[in-house]
């Protein structure tokens, strides 16, 4: 009887006949005709190029300032955000983010290419700008914590996208608190410099 291993070294040779050395998982997943997208992950999936605007656009073309930044969350409730960011202002849902300000400093509005298309929990679809105005003790060198809003069930949009490592670009400064959802647009042309 093989084991796990051996019969998953037999189903790519078989998919990749000639191939030598260790194949991406992309290609393992992709020789797989088995393989199905599940619905949780297929609503978190990012949106296509052709919806994004000129601005994302742009933004998903430059070069990132941080690569390979590792990633976790913080919500109200849960011993994580239990009042103000570190510039005074209520933390807003998935727009605040906590960074070592060594690293990116506080006021830095940024760009992250992996929560563009996001569906979040109320239904509308994220469009990748963050807010830098929290820090955190645990937050040291290339990390951020994401700010999710109420409870652990806020967490779900953003656990959903399995990811590891994140990729930001520095979007400029802004002034102020962290744009509401239903004026972040107007806000980020005039707060941002």
């Amino acid at each position: 009887m093989l084991n796990a291993a051996a019969a998953l070294a037999m189903l790519l040779s078989m998919a990749f006949p000639g191939l030598e050395g260790p194949i991406s998982y992309e290609a393992a997943v992709a020789a797989d005709a088995g393989a199905q997208t599940t619905g949780q992950a297929a609503e978190s999936s990012q949106t296509d190029e052709t919806s994004l605007t000129d601005a994302q656009a742009e933004m998903m073309a430059r070069d990132p300032d941080w690569q390979g930044v590792n990633w976790t969350m913080y919500h109200a409730g849960g011993g994580g955000a239990t009042g103000n960011d570190s510039l005074g202002c209520r933390p807003v849902a998935m727009r605040t983010i906590a960074t070592d300000p060594r690293v990116i400093p506080r006021r830095t509005r940024v760009f992250i290419r992996e929560t563009v298309g996001m569906r979040m929990a109320d239904g509308s679809i994220h469009d990748g700008y963050w807010y830098a105005s929290d820090t955190g003790g645990a937050i040291k060198g290339a990390k951020v914590d994401l700010y999710t809003g109420n409870g652990s069930a806020s967490m779900r949009p953003v656990r959903a996208m399995n990811l590891r490592r994140l990729t930001i670009v520095d979007a400029g400064r802004f002034n102020g608190c962290p744009p509401q959802w239903e004026t972040a647009s107007a806000a980020s042309r005039t707060d941002v410099r």
